[in-house]
């Protein structure tokens, strides 16, 4: 799915990278916690998130991560737009808590980076 129907889907906000709307997205992977994204979250994944400060954007540069959602209606503190600027990595913002954001997007046909814990994530 493009990134611009994730947007729809979201009802979501463009903060950084309205010109990267037409970025394929395949999988995602959602979590508060930085290093579970660090375990579970593929190349390529849309990250989920309720956390807004730049480290979202640093775990997602070290993942090479599509993209950001923040959820619960929550915006990015201005460094971490600036951040995302300069490392071209879009952010996008909806009011729908967590467990809708990820509900939304799975019913529109949008996979997990994997289905249960222990499974080994695939670096390529």
């Amino acid at each position: 799915m493009k990134l611009r129907e994730v947007k729809e889907i979201l009802d979501a906000e463009v903060v950084v990278g309205h010109e990267q709307l037409d970025m394929e997205v395949e999988k995602g992977a959602c979590a508060d916690l930085m290093s579970d994204l660090l375990v579970y979250c593929k190349t390529g994944s849309l990250l989920l998130t309720g956390l807004a400060n730049h480290q979202v954007v640093r775990t997602a540069e070290v993942l090479d991560a599509a993209a950001v959602v923040i959820v619960r209606g929550k915006q990015p503190f201005p460094e971490t737009i600036k951040l995302a600027e300069e490392l071209h990595i879009p952010i996008l913002t909806t009011k729908y808590i967590l467990f809708e954001t990820v509900g939304r997007l799975y019913a529109r046909g949008m996979a997990g980076c994997i289905e249960k814990a222990g499974e080994e994530r695939d670096f390529s």
